[in-house]
């Protein structure tokens, strides 16, 4: 059975009628205290009463601490309006709400350079919460119970930016939101455009989605406008996507409806960097180096660092070995990323880049030409594997047409 209402065998039907008796205190406070939102819970845990009960109760104790009942009402800032991505446009063929989110088009650093990240995260949630309005909408329109969402995420423009870490960290977050406080209310997650690097870019988040919401990803190829019409109608679906939507000038993007984001003016930042914990701190003497060998086993990895000196600018580059298991000097090497000189200490320094080749990757730390002072260097350094799985996907989709996990 499928532990859906009008669906219940007879454990699933008792464990219910339990789970309801053991929320008496909770139930005058929850948003809808019906059968469909109780099975949700029941469901997400496999009916488990204690391990339902208590992630419900966490869920009432986090809609008090961030006001969710009142967030409706509450008007993010501006920049986020205007920048960030995440916007309810049309409706599936079944009446679900479609939300869609453009990834290639945010600018992490500009946004968390604005506001901050409590705010973005809270933006979030009040997209969350008017999902769950408009589904409870649907189901009085409709006579039919409405409880999920189809979630469709544009990749197109993702880039190396996009993995800076302290963004990544926000992404991470909204996933764990979503799992913890809005359980089975997804249908699908339907992805468009995914270029190459989307499998180290999801490979970063899926340890923060449970198995049931990775099953539903559903990743369309080179005919996704054509494919993306299954999911949606033509007329609930904007003419940029592959349907007929426009604005009422006729604007095929349906900017009304829509925010394509882009990057964040400088007039909006209210501070010149974002606060970043380094994993590591170390001192390159005057007239010296520091050589940080990364082995990449396979191309398609991503290596991401950040680094701050402090007092006094330091050299940094990236360079590739030409023979493994052997001291070489830099001279020696393959260059990646030339060397110059970075001024850390007045603003920390972030990158990455891809490995297009197997081998060994030195970032370079280089304090030869000060023969003064010595310099703490505070880093952390990652190397960022693409999942496999969705890789081979991304390379098959133009033969076979949409894939998902399933």
């Amino acid at each position: 059975m499928s532990g859906r209402v009008g669906d219940l065998n007879s454990q699933q039907q008792e464990a219910l009628a339990k789970f309801r008796d053991n929320l008496q205190d909770l139930l005058p406070t929850m948003p809808k205290a019906d059968d469909y939102f109780l099975l949700r819970w029941l469901r997400a845990q496999n009916f488990d009463l204690k391990k339902s009960e208590n992630m419900l109760r966490k869920h009432m104790e986090f809609r008090t601490q961030l006001d969710l009942d009142n967030i409706l009402t509450w008007q993010p800032s501006e920049v986020i309006q205007l920048y960030d991505t995440g916007s309810i446009c049309g409706y599936d063929y079944e009446g679900c709400p479609v939300l869609f989110t453009l990834i290639g088009t945010l600018d992490p650093k500009g946004l968390l350079m604005s506001v901050s990240k409590q705010e973005l995260i809270r933006g979030h949630l009040k997209i969350y919460e008017q999902l769950s309005q408009e589904c409870e909408m649907q189901s009085q329109k409709l006579g039919r119970k409405i409880e999920t969402t189809l979630m469709v995420f544009d990749m197109e423009g993702l880039s190396l930016k996009h993995l800076w870490k302290p963004g990544v960290e926000v992404y991470q977050q909204y996933f764990a939101i979503m799992e913890a406080n809005y359980p089975e209310t997804v249908k699908n997650l339907v992805v468009i455009r995914a270029p190459k690097l989307f499998p180290v870019a999801f490979n970063l988040v899926k340890s923060f989605m449970n198995e049931q919401t990775r099953r539903k990803l559903v990743i369309l190829g080179a005919n996704w406008k054509q494919e993306l019409l299954k999911f949606i109608s033509p007329d609930q679906l904007p003419m940029e996507y592959g349907g007929t939507m426009t604005d009422p000038d006729g604007n095929p993007k349906c900017l009304t409806k829509i925010r394509y984001g882009g990057e964040v003016p400088k007039s909006y930042y209210v501070h010149n960097q974002v606060k970043v914990h380094y994993e590591h701190t170390v001192t390159v003497g005057r007239g010296s180096s520091l050589k940080l060998e990364n082995e990449i086993l396979f191309p398609g990895c991503v290596l991401r660092w950040q680094f701050a000196s402090d007092k006094a600018d330091i050299g940094f580059g990236v360079f590739l070995k030409t023979k493994k298991g052997k001291q070489q000097q830099v001279k020696e090497m393959t260059e990646v990323l030339p060397s110059q000189r970075y001024n850390a200490h007045l603003v920390p320094e972030d990158g990455s880049l891809t490995c297009l080749k197997a081998g060994v990757y030195v970032l370079y730390f280089d304090n030869t030409y000060s023969l003064l002072y010595t310099k703490k260097i505070s880093y952390t350094v990652e190397v960022l594997l693409p999942d496999k799985t969705f890789e081979e996907k991304i390379q098959s989709l133009d033969a076979t047409g949409p894939s998902s996990t399933q």
